[in-house]
């Protein structure tokens, strides 16, 4: 293995998610920020949860209503 190539590794990085859970991770970076986690996320926790910071979701609802209307006449 060649030396100096490989960054460093930080056994005790600290991950924040926006949910305010923290935990340790080994990781390359000393901090990692993350939206959602294995605390929150609904596959986990059961519970449905959206995250559209962009509108997505209620751009695709629009599109979808205005479909059927064209559909039905």
């Amino acid at each position: 293995m060649k030396k100096g190539i490989h960054p460093k590794y930080y056994k005790e990085a600290k991950v924040k998610c926006a949910c305010g859970a923290e935990f340790i991770v080994g990781a390359t970076v000393p901090e990692i920020k993350v939206e959602i986690c294995s605390q929150c996320h609904p596959f986990y926790t059961g519970k449905e949860k959206i995250v559209d910071t962009a509108k997505r979701v209620e751009k695709f609802e629009r599109k979808r209503k205005e479909a059927e209307k064209a559909r039905r006449g």
